[in-house]
């Protein structure tokens, strides 16, 4: 529900007696509506997104109805559409639903026998999550997070452990941000989270078994068993850990505790697009790109007013007593009377050019859709591409999307796969492994991530074509065992593909020099007499 949602008919009872101290539910209410305060300066100018690009999004100013039209006032379908693209692209370039797009790999701190001995159960733990993704919701939601990034610059999900006997340990939600307040920590992340909802008395109880509800909240629900209840959660940093508290806001009684507890990781995973300096929350390509999504859209509303017009046509008439323009139709097989002499009915012309507002809206449209990247990371057009084709169209992206790319993967990629195997492992479903960049790496192995790392690969591949024309000595430089390893990680292979270097020492014995021969003369034939 939004920010804003109506509180329950009763009138809300006297929060605190003046010059009391707060209690702990109402100082994390106080400093959640501090937080939501300083929030609302944004509200509008997301509201103009969600309008002008993204309809269906839940609305900042009122409740909203579920299944209302929000697209009355939406005339032209190229900015929703481009949303729609640019979030699909970020999808396959970054998380691509039943493909490996990360992995674990032994860290700098492990020697070479044992980065051998783990890197196979590394490759079955990173299988393992993947699974689970795969299983879980991630796909959808994450997709709507991106909906959400794309349109107003931020967007939360949540990550939560699921219910035994679910087909995956994981379950995700989008978090709409109308429901969603956050605080920026002092390293520059988001990880400061209040999240405002609603819900009826039956789902609270079902979520807090253990809480101890007020009896006026009962005896509310008792008469009107529908009724929802404002509920108020938070996860904030404490120290090397986040604590977690869950505060019923009914305006019938006190504050009070539905649940507190701690997290190691946070289950909400907060990510930006881009971030100005001293803000909290982040920009988008729609706020870029704003001007020209409404004034194309104003611009096709004047179009079809005067698409209605060029074909009812506008027309004037003497007031000669015979004619009644109040009475006139203008269907096919119409005899309209006019009086003798009199001009009768004629058609005023048309002022407005076709022509010119097309070329205006082209040019608009260009501009909405090169802002949006739909330009540049559309659909291939062309059935076969040549692999150059494929390594330019590759770079582009990387290009284009390399700094997005970098925010994206500290904010949300690193953070949501530690607490993946932080879920999986208490769970006992993957060893026990510590993602710390020591012992255990993360590697991104999504589209994205590759294109970023075939500059390192060609580099590396024309070095050695250049070692191979210099000739015998400078091929010996060459280490092809150490080489084909290093290509074997850059292009993501399975460990399990991989031989060990004790194992390449036994299959492929050292080189032994082999004596040069001694090259017999060739034989002159003697002149011909």
């Amino acid at each position: 529900m939004s920010d804003h949602a109506a509180q329950p008919a009763a009138q809300p009872i006297a929060r605190r007696r003046r010059g009391a101290e707060p209690s702990e539910p109402e100082a994390l209410l106080d400093r959640y509506r501090a937080a939501r305060e300083r929030r609302g300066v944004w509200e509008s100018h997301w509201q103009d997104c969600y309008d002008h690009a993204l309809p269906n999004g839940q609305p900042f100013r009122g409740t909203g109805t579920p299944g209302e039209r929000r697209v009355d006032r939406l005339f032209d379908g190229t900015a929703p559409d481009a949303v729609e693209q640019l979030a699909a692209s970020l999808l396959s370039e970054l998380t691509p639903p039943w493909s490996r797009w990360f992995g674990f790999q032994p860290g700098p701190a492990l020697s070479g026998a044992e980065r051998d001995r783990v890197a196979p159960m590394l490759d079955r733990a990173a299988g393992i999550v993947q699974a689970h993704l795969d299983r879980s919701n991630f796909a959808v939601e994450v997709h709507q997070a991106f909906l959400d990034l794309v349109t107003v610059g931020t967007a939360s999900l949540l990550m939560e452990e699921a219910a035994p006997g679910s087909p995956s340990s994981l379950r995700f939600t989008a978090v709409p941000l109308a429901e969603a307040v956050l605080e920026e920590g002092p390293d520059g992340r988001l990880d400061g989270t209040y999240r405002r909802s609603e819900a009826t008395l039956a789902q609270i109880v079902h979520r807090f078994p253990a809480a101890e509800l007020p009896e006026e909240v009962r005896r509310r629900a008792a008469a009107e068993p529908d009724s929802r209840f404002p509920l108020v959660e938070a996860v904030l940093p404490d120290g090397t850990a986040y604590r977690w508290a869950v505060v019923l806001d009914s305006g019938l009684a006190d504050p009070s505790w539905l649940a507190r507890g701690r997290f190691v990781q946070s289950p909400f995973v907060n990510f930006r697009w881009l971030k100005a300096p001293g803000e909290t929350y982040g920009r988008s390509p729609v706020m870029k790109a704003l001007p020209d999504i409404k004034t194309a859209n104003k611009v096709v509303e004047l179009v079809l007013k005067n698409a209605s017009i060029a074909v009812t046509g506008i027309w004037q008439a003497d007031d000669d007593g015979v004619l009644n323009p109040a009475t006139i139709r203008l269907v096919p097989g119409t005899i309209i009377p006019k009086a003798v002499g009199s001009a009768g009915l004629t058609p005023l012309a048309n002022p407005g050019r076709f022509d010119v507002s097309q070329l205006v809206l082209d040019d608009l449209r260009g501009r909405i859709r090169h802002a949006l990247m739909v330009d540049r990371l559309g659909p291939v057009e062309q059935a076969r591409m040549t692999a150059t084709e494929v390594m330019e169209r590759s770079a582009e992206m990387a290009r284009l999307l390399g700094a997005t790319y970098g925010r994206l993967q500290a904010e949300m990629l690193t953070p949501l796969l530690l607490r993946a195997v932080a879920i999986l492992r208490r769970r006992g479903e993957i060893p026990d492994i510590t993602v710390d960049g020591r012992l255990v790496e993360l590697q991104h192995r999504s589209p994205l991530a590759q294109a970023q790392a075939q500059r390192d690969v060609q580099a590396t591949l024309r070095w050695l074509d250049t070692a191979r024309q210099l000739g015998p000595e400078a091929a010996a430089t060459v280490d092809a065992a150490a080489t084909a390893r290093w290509l074997g990680e850059a292009f993501g292979v399975p460990a399990k593909l991989i031989r060990a270097e004790d194992a390449v020492a036994a299959v492929v014995p050292a080189a032994v020099p082999t004596p040069t021969p001694t090259p017999r003369p060739t034989p002159v034939e003697a002149p011909h007499v």
